[in-house]
């Protein structure tokens, strides 16, 4: 199946891809990881209805260096089948047919939310719901609504099982090794690596690194012990050795102090692209990754498309609770039901071989648990233990 976007408007992403000798027409979604346009099936019960039919999707998600970005080129065409149509770029609010504003926002790190609340509040009357897809997006979204800023009914989609724990730490698990290998040629056995943070993404990333041999320090904010210090700034800038490698894997670029490292250098000379070697004040040299910008994205081709199948899966799901059933989400930041969260892991698990036990009738009554679900309770929290 070849990426067709009839409906959808991509703005500067097509000349940018001129650029690299890519068309998104040619990017073929075979076999690509990135099915869940497929699970969705099972999920909608195989309605020929279009759940989005009238919905104007404006989606701002990262679109990787390398721009082979299937697993975006399914989320689009999985969209535009369900009756939506769709602008996929951050600059341009009124992209649609005929000069029409958006409606929804499918959103990853709340940018495009953010734009809109803070420029372009004229759109505000017409959108019907927000989805959010990240970790940084989600806490600018509680935040907003707090203080009293957020207009918009959203969807946290990063909290939804199948997302966080699959996304976050599988994906980041596997993607930030492939950035760091993709810009550099530096072997990771014995070296020793500071993981800044210890969330799903800071245990993914530890056990990745651990696996290839590394010794890991973690640092993470803590009120207790007040660790915020082992994380600030130009400190460890300071104390770092001779060469190391310094990345980012979260959300914005804030995580590393790249304004100090650029302001304080002697000397920065670009190695290649995405790849930054700084002579700080004392004679020792940094290399910076990316810009200090997503790694995984900045140096490689982002998440494996299989764990974003998980998260696009929810992401169209949100779009179509907020769309079709609004009076079910006022103002605020909601979570997904956990059901669905439970539906999509369910199916998901044909692709890997796995069949499901069911519960008879006896230990469906004894449990008080559904033979087909929901099997957790809604505030039940997936936990995972690193291997030894």
């Amino acid at each position: 199946m070849a990426c067709q976007i009839a409906n959808v408007q991509l703005d500067h992403l097509e000349e940018i891809g001129a650029e690299w000798g890519l068309s998104f027409g040619d990017l073929d979604t075979q076999g690509v990881e990135c099915r869940f346009h497929k699970c969705l099936d099972s999920i909608l019960g195989g309605a020929e209805t279009l759940p989005l039919s009238g919905a104007r999707v404006a989606g701002c998600l990262h679109i990787p260096y390398v721009l082979q970005d299937h697993s975006n080129c399914v989320l689009i065409e999985t969209l535009t089948a369900l009756g939506a149509e769709v602008t996929w770029s951050s600059c341009s609010l009124t992209a649609f047919p005929g000069g029409k504003s958006l409606n929804m926002i499918l959103d990853d790190g709340c940018d495009l939310t953010t734009l809109v609340h803070e420029k372009f509040l004229q759109y505000l009357k017409d959108i019907k719901g927000i989805s959010e897809e990240t970790t940084t997006g989600a806490h600018h979204l509680y935040k907003a609504f707090h203080e009293g800023r957020l207009k918009v009914p959203a969807i946290n989609v990063n909290d939804s099982v199948t997302k966080f724990k699959f996304d976050n730490y599988y994906g980041c698990r596997e993607s930030l090794v492939d950035g760091n290998n993709c810009a550099t040629d530096v072997m990771l056995a014995g070296k020793v690596a500071i993981v800044a943070g210890y969330g799903d993404v800071g245990k993914g990333c530890a056990e990745s690194l651990r696996s290839y041999g590394a010794r890991i320090l973690v640092t993470e904010i803590d009120p207790i012990n007040a660790l915020q210090a082992a994380i600030a700034g130009y400190e460890h800038f300071s104390v770092m050795p001779e060469d190391a490698i310094v990345c980012n894997i979260n959300h914005f670029n804030v995580g590393i102090d790249v304004a100090w490292l650029k302001a304080n250098a002697k000397q920065a000379v670009n190695v290649k692209p995405q790849v930054d070697r700084f002579t700080i004040p004392s004679g020792r040299h940094i290399i910076l990754l990316a810009e200090g910008r997503l790694v995984n994205l900045g140096c490689a081709t982002g998440h494996p498309s299989f764990v974003m199948s998980c998260s696009f899966a929810n992401q169209v799901l949100a779009q179509i609770a907020l769309w079709t059933t609004p009076g079910k989400f006022p103002l605020g930041v909601h979570m997904l039901p956990k059901e669905l969260d439970e539906e999509v892991a369910r199916a998901h698990l044909a692709q890997l071989n796995v069949k499901l036990t069911e519960l008879s009738t006896e230990q469906s009554e004894y449990l008080d648990i559904p033979v087909q679900g929901q099997i957790k309770a809604s505030h039940y929290r997936c936990t995972y233990r690193l291997h030894a």
